[in-house]
């Protein structure tokens, strides 16, 4: 059986449509590595990619495409609603098919050591790729961000895997393995950005919150969003986080109006979703088609901008 990894970059760059093409083009030039998703957002100021291929080939696109990110993102005018500290803020490969995470962990690092070579971007190596105790949480790297990443690095303790300097106009980039995460977004019917940061502060870990969701807001042209990472959807389901943001967000009078995955979502996932609403114990007693589960998941968490193509297993047979 082949191997599959999945690769996730965040590139800081959004409005640009040529420059971000170039970005792709060694994606969509490579017969081994498929372009699954493409995300901007231009209030985040951020386009979120999605890949699946095999490892060598991701690896080698992965390469060119951040040499081309360099010569078209310049960090210096860049600005968003997404905290960022690089023009490929953060590089993550998750093992799919075939892969173990000791070899998604060297594969990591051979692509982090490259695209050092090819870019000097210093290169922090995060989640489970993390050297250091203190590299293992992204926002813990990104904290200061571009801005600041300069004075931050001359910490000893703070020292990047690769280089030692930020690029001038490229900053910093995180690489690394990490486990399958849900990166969802809700949104809510004000532009009061005091209610989502209150509200994600209700829900993220680092305030008390569930412990497998990273949360923050974010302000839309017309409204604003409490924008999260689930890192554990088993752990802490989807579902929770959401029915939860509703609960809180009536203590406001605000009501949640959409929510949206970013990036590919697997079936395990949206059958846990699927198993609250529909009632059933388990995802195990969910026995409905792909297409079904997408459509009930939508109507529950009023999902815009979702079908089966952003599922994983529309991919991986």
């Amino acid at each position: 059986m082949t191997k599959i990894v999945e690769c996730v970059p965040n590139y800081s760059i959004s409005s640009d449509i040529e420059g971000l093409n170039e970005i792709l083009r060694p994606f969509r030039e490579n017969d081994n590595v498929s372009l699954v998703n493409v995300e901007p957002d231009t209030s985040y100021n951020r386009t979120v990619v999605t890949l699946i291929g095999e490892p060598e080939a991701l690896k080698k696109a992965m390469v060119e495409s951040c040499k081309a990110a360099v010569r078209i993102i310049d960090m210096n005018h860049h600005h968003g609603e997404h905290k960022r500290m690089g023009a490929i803020d953060v590089i993550p490969f998750i093992p799919i098919q075939n892969m173990t995470i000791e070899e998604t962990i060297a594969l990591s690092e051979a692509c982090a050591k490259e695209i050092y070579e090819a870019t000097r971007i210093p290169i922090f190596l995060y989640n489970l790729s993390a050297k250091r105790k203190q590299c293992e949480n992204l926002p813990d790297i990104r904290k200061g961000e571009f801005e600041g990443m300069a004075e931050k690095l001359k910490d000893p303790y703070w020292k990047p895997d690769f280089g030692d300097e930020v690029h001038p106009t490229a900053g910093v980039t995180a690489v690394g393995c990490r486990p399958l995460l849900i990166a969802y977004n809700i949104d809510l019917n004000t532009n009061d950005r005091k209610i989502a940061a209150n509200i994600a502060k209700m829900i993220r870990f680092s305030s008390g919150g569930f412990r497998y969701v990273q949360a923050g807001p974010a302000s839309l042209e017309d409204h604003v969003q409490v924008t999260m990472n689930v890192t554990d959807y088993q752990k802490t389901s989807v579902y929770r986080v959401f029915e939860t943001v509703k609960m809180e967000a009536k203590r406001y009078d605000v009501e949640v109006i959409g929510s949206e995955f970013i990036g590919l979502v697997n079936l395990d996932c949206l059958k846990d979703i699927a198993a609250y609403y529909l009632k059933k114990n388990s995802r195990d007693e969910v026995d409905l088609t792909l297409d079904e589960i997408v459509d009930v998941v939508s109507e529950k968490l009023l999902l815009h901008g979702f079908n089966s193509e952003k599922v994983i297993e529309t991919y991986v047979k």
